[in-house]
């Protein structure tokens, strides 16, 4: 399948639902949190706080894996594995300050609050597919960077 095609079907999955799971290590325990990630092409924005213990983890580890269930009832998923990094540059935060599809002020006072941190996660490999596709022995549909 096309990458321009899948990615879409992606973008399409991911916004039917608001939130998606988080997965970090603390040492050799996976830690899992819910966080509320915007799409930009191939890149996942989280905003979070910049001394949070998931910004421990990345920083320590910045292998993640997000996950969506994006259809409870049919049991639409998707998957998305990467790296995440701290993007501390102002002009980025600011641009992406405006993009999240909520209201970052009732966290932070602006895009130069020192605790507003923004992850950029970079997929290495997102996945999507249903309980459908998998008992039909339909293969998951897979973007690689």
């Amino acid at each position: 399948m096309h990458d321009a095609t899948l990615l879409a079907d992606v973008h399409a999955a991911a916004r039917k639902v608001t939130w998606a799971y988080l997965a970090t290590t603390d040492g050799d325990q996976p830690r899992v949190r819910i966080v509320h990630p915007i799409w930009e092409e191939a890149t996942v924005w989280i905003a979070t706080g910049r001394t949070s213990p998931k910004a421990r983890h990345i920083e320590r580890n910045p292998r993640v894996e997000l996950f969506y269930q994006v259809d409870p009832t049919e049991l639409v998923h998707l998957t998305v594995t990467g790296r995440a990094r701290f993007v501390d540059e102002m002009a980025e935060k600011r641009r992406l300050w405006s993009l999240f599809d909520y209201d970052l002020g009732q966290f932070w006072k602006d895009a130069t609050d020192s605790t507003y941190g923004l992850v950029r996660v970079d997929p290495s490999r997102i996945e999507l597919t249903s309980l459908a596709a998998m008992m039909s022995g339909t293969p998951a549909r897979v973007w690689r960077r």
